[in-house]
């Protein structure tokens, strides 16, 4: 049987800016890591990437305070 594709626990997206929250188990319990990208359009398709421009900067500072803030709300560790 294939293995199933980790989905993130939680999204959250600005314009074309979005941080995904992925939960781990360790030894030491639940852990949370954020992964940051760019979403882009390259003809008839969604791309993205993990490298920002200037204006894309207060969006990304944005998204990673608002990704800090669920996870410490979820209330397991980061």
């Amino acid at each position: 049987m294939p293995k199933q594709k980790q989905q993130p626990v939680h999204e959250i997206r600005l314009g074309a800016v979005k941080a995904a929250i992925w939960e781990n188990e360790t030894s030491v319990g639940v852990r949370h890591n954020v992964t940051v990208s760019r979403l882009y359009k390259e003809g008839e398709e969604w791309r993205n990437t993990d490298s920002f421009g200037r204006d894309d900067l207060p969006l990304v500072a944005k998204v990673v305070d608002q990704a800090h803030s669920w996870i410490f709300e979820s209330g397991t560790s980061g």
